[in-house]
């Protein structure tokens, strides 16, 4: 009876080695690229302000401003801006925990029963 061996295989000749770490590094530039260039435009069509508390940041405060994509999906950005708004981290963080209590509430976090 033969047996299998589990140690690893010789690699495969003609594809190089992933490097994982420089693909990890490329992801999160470009994510961080995505994320810089939504933002900024966000900020420039909505304004400086909460689209929910209407507070308004300077400067200074700009970094409690967040973008908000209403319909989750973080890589639907159309350049008219329709998908976004403007929230304080304090109204971000409410409107997603009122989609988490009313998921809860309603039933919908509950496995199914078999």
């Amino acid at each position: 009876m033969s047996s299998r061996s589990f140690r690893p295989s010789k690699p495969r000749r003609g594809r190089p080695p992933v490097d994982a770490a420089a693909l990890v590094r490329e992801s999160r530039a470009e994510a961080g690229q995505r994320a810089a260039g939504y933002r900024e435009r966000s900020l420039a069509l909505h304004g400086w302000i909460c689209a929910k508390c209407a507070r308004e940041f300077d400067a200074r405060t700009l970094h409690l401003l967040t973008v908000h994509h209403k319909d989750g999906n973080h890589r639907n950005n159309p350049p008219d801006g329709s998908n976004w708004e403007n929230l304080c981290v304090y109204c971000h963080e409410d409107e997603h925990s009122r989609e988490l209590l009313a998921d809860y509430l309603a039933g919908r976090d509950r496995p199914a029963d078999d």
